[in-house]
């Protein structure tokens, strides 16, 4: 049998299995709650993992090892960024951010919770969030369908259109059948799949390599070896700005402000779980970040050259080469290949879900139709699951289009818009609406301004270099805080709530 044969059975087995789950939840998907958040029942390693798969993406296994392998370790400060920023999000913002949604009504929705949160009669607030997360989780679901689609076209060498079309429909069926629940049970086995990948692999390969032969390898490729390993040089023999690495390490204020992300912190049972999460959730994402480098600094000494977009297939290339080639056992190729599948799975299959809560709770039912039974919000939110994969792939159809461009974007127009207010939200009673609709509509703005608006023929991003979550947050932040003070204090019973969440009174904390 050849291992095409064999990869095929491996991904038959890895998609079926998924589709599986989602038709089984599908009977247990009652009303939006269970559809949107499974009820707030999520066990710590589930919720930890979940988590954690859904924010690294395709981009975990084929963007940063294939920034790695192209311009050598400086492309580390990316992932250091993101260490960081994975930590604070569950230190800082977990455990106080499911607090508050039980004790702002109950809060479903990122949107909603800020609704809540600030008593905002006039659903400013509930509006400009959800345009926010529909305009930056197109763009990002765009990404993972797109990396989605390298991947099959890669390993079969189908048409990219054709490949795109098969993995959107994967995920599109398992998130509309089975919801949140879904989401989670699948990210959950996707996390595991994906840990275990990227540790093994570029191991294997290392040691096919000989360590002896890393730093020779890597100089036959046409770059010096000593800039290759430098942090702060770029393989090409250029140093790193200090914008330059502030631009990377920037990276980690987004988390605050992943509604797919955060989703999850919600969603834990107790806080109990929360403090399980929290180790598994950092462990997972030290190990992953690391051997992710590993894969690009092994890939450069390891496989032929590859050049322009086909360096983000390092890590498809690895594999491909590992167990056909070298070891000959193309199942297991296979089902390591299914681990970057699960990447890109378990983010595009979390920010369906968003975007649809987004629309379906937050703009339908809180807006449009008040009255809407739950039976009713459901059909909606899986009306608009389908919907918006299908403008996701229209935006991904460019087999061309970069995976870590695509998530770069989004990353910093959510992470400017909801970073700064969650944040202050959380732990700044002074915030009042004013400021949090300052500080989203500044983040978003000056996101799309510094990115997309061109000013003499270059944007701001290309002109400056800096990364526009930076610039984004700062601006949002300062927003936040100015708009408060010059406005009206919060009324007492807006500060009562706040009080309550940083003692643990009336929000679901008795369980701890």
């Amino acid at each position: 049998m050849s291992s095409t044969v064999w990869i095929i059975i491996a991904f038959a087995c890895y998609l079926l299995g998924m589709l599986l789950i989602g038709a089984s939840y599908m009977k247990k998907t009652k009303n939006s709650e269970d559809f949107f958040l499974g009820g707030r029942g999520l066990s710590g390693w589930v919720a930890a993992l979940s988590a954690q798969a859904s924010d690294m993406s395709g981009w975990l296994l084929m963007g940063l090892p294939g920034a790695v392998y192209a311009l050598g370790t400086g492309q580390i400060w990316i992932a250091v960024g993101l260490f960081i920023g994975t930590a604070l999000n569950w230190i800082f913002v977990a455990k106080r951010l499911r607090r508050y949604t039980i004790r702002a009504n109950n809060s479903l929705t990122l949107p909603k919770y800020l609704e809540n949160r600030f008593h905002d009669k006039h659903r400013i607030l509930l509006l400009i969030s959800s345009v926010a997360i529909l305009i930056f989780f197109l763009v990002y679901t765009a990404s993972g369908l797109a990396a989605g689609g390298k991947l099959f076209n890669s390993v079969f060498g189908l048409d990219y259109k054709v490949c795109l079309t098969i993995g959107t429909v994967v995920i599109l069926s398992y998130t509309f059948m089975g919801g949140f629940m879904a989401v989670c049970v699948t990210d959950f086995i996707q996390g595991l799949l994906m840990l275990i990948g990227v540790i093994t692999v570029p191991i294997i390969a290392f040691m096919l390599v000989g360590a002896g032969n890393v730093m020779d390898n890597i100089t036959a490729t046409g770059v010096e070896a000593k800039a290759f390993f430098d942090p702060i040089t770029s393989a090409d023999g250029s140093s790193y700005s200090f914008v330059d690495i502030i631009s990377q390490l920037g990276w980690a204020l987004g988390y605050f402000g992943m509604p797919h992300i955060i989703v999850r912190f919600m969603a834990i049972k107790n806080e109990k779980e929360i403090k399980k999460s929290r180790f598994i959730g950092i462990g997972w994402c030290a190990l992953s970040l690391v051997f992710a480098c590993i894969i690009g600094i092994v890939g450069r000494a390891y496989l032929p050259l590859l050049e322009g977009s086909n360096t983000e297939k390092v890590f498809i290339e690895m594999i491909q080469k590992v167990f056909t080639d070298d070891i000959g056992i193309a199942f297991i190729g296979g089902i390591f290949l299914c681990g970057i599948l699960a990447a890109i799975m378990s983010t595009a299959d979390s920010q369906l879900l968003v975007t649809a809560s987004s629309v379906s709770e937050d703009i339908y039912h809180s807006v449009i139709n008040k009255k809407a039974s739950s039976k009713t919000v459901l059909l909606v939110s899986r009306l608009t699951v389908i919907a918006v994969a299908v403008i996701a792939y229209l935006i991904a159809l460019d087999p061309e289009s970069s995976v870590m461009g695509l998530v770069s974007d989004a990353w910093a127009g959510l992470g400017a818009s909801f970073g700064p207010i969650v944040l202050m939200s959380l732990y700044w009673k002074r915030t009042n609406i004013a400021g949090a609709v300052a500080g989203i509509a500044s983040g978003a703005v000056t996101v799309i301004v510094w990115d997309y608006i061109k000013f003499g023929g270059k944007t701001l991003a290309e002109s400056t270099g800096l990364y526009s979550l930076v610039i984004g947050f700062g601006i949002s932040l300062a927003a936040i805080i100015i708009a408060s003070l010059c406005t009206k204090a919060p009324g007492e019973e807006i500060l009562k709530e706040f009080s309550d969440v940083q003692n643990g009174i009336d929000c679901g904390c008795d369980d701890a």
